[in-house]
């Protein structure tokens, strides 16, 4: 008997679901904010720093669809091109995150013994961190800007992905599949790379995009702390910070609707990586 006809996990290739109104939404919605981020510039009617304070928090106007903020920024301009910078951080983070985390995890459940305990106690230390915590003291340390909270949150959310890895391994190789290309003598990595890996790739991929809804809360509170991007660079969590004044003078508009669309953006990924994940858990059934 082959390898190929012993029982093997579909793949990516059957990562499909069934009609459903409330996850094809958050699909939907997920790519359309993806998609503006991509060409924002190209879609923002303004400059987004550009001041003019005669038209300080502006309603809403053919000039300003969304209203100005305290210094007279657009703001539909500062959603647009802050939606770049917003999801730029939080998808550095689950890119680092889950591909180290794969490589600890896989590594630490195929190999087992002492680089399994070594590997596995080294990544719950991490969990020990909270994330902002540590996203702080690297800015502290390194200076503001993208990459410090970006590679602090990355070892924060790389123990949640290690875990799941090094489970889906330790399950995986006891598969008949696996066993019988061991036996025809495939190396261990090679058998990772070209048959575990892409096999745990579904419920890795699910966790990830939900990883990228919570990862996108983190950068924009510290956005908020004024510990994310520069204070100039449009960011929807700077912007709620920004609009704190705003708020006080009755003009909520520059700081709810950049909260509206944090909240939004998150629950569409989260959906989408739950709906992933409960349709890769009823196959394994």
């Amino acid at each position: 008997m082959t390898a190929a006809a012993l029982s093997r996990r579909p793949g990516l290739k059957h990562l499909r679901t069934r009609r459903n109104g409330l996850y094809l939404a958050c699909l939907a919605f997920a790519g359309l904010v993806v998609l503006v981020a991509l060409i924002a510039p190209w879609l923002a009617p303004a400059d987004p720093n550009a001041t003019d304070l005669g038209a300080a928090l502006a309603d809403p106007s053919s000039g300003h669809p969304l209203g100005a903020d305290i210094a007279g920024r657009d703001t539909l301009s500062r959603l647009l091109l802050g939606s770049r910078t917003s999801l730029l951080g939080p998808l550095g983070i689950v890119a680092f995150s889950t591909v180290l985390g794969v490589v600890v995890g896989v590594t630490a459940g195929w190999r087992g013994g002492w680089i399994d305990t070594a590997l596995s106690r080294s990544s719950e230390l991490l969990l020990a961190f909270p994330g902002l915590l540590l996203a702080i003291l690297f800015v502290a340390l390194y200076g503001e800007g993208l990459l410090a909270p970006v590679a602090a949150l990355s070892l924060a959310y790389l123990p949640f992905v290690s875990r799941l890895a090094r489970s889906l391994t330790l399950s995986e190789r006891q598969r008949p599949y696996l066993a019988a290309y061991r036996v025809q003598g495939f190396s261990g990595l090679s058998i990772c790379l070209r048959h575990l890996i892409p096999n745990i790739a579904p419920v890795v991929l699910a966790q990830s995009t939900v990883n990228f809804g919570y990862a996108l809360l983190d950068m924009a509170a510290l956005s908020f702390l004024g510990l994310g991007v520069a204070p100039l660079t449009p960011d929807w969590g700077s912007m709620i910070n920004a609009g704190q004044s705003a708020l006080l003078q009755g003009k909520p508009l520059p700081a709810v609707l950049p909260c509206v669309a944090i909240v939004v953006t998150v629950v569409a990924f989260n959906v989408v990586g739950e709906h992933w994940a409960d349709r890769v858990a009823r196959r394994e059934q």
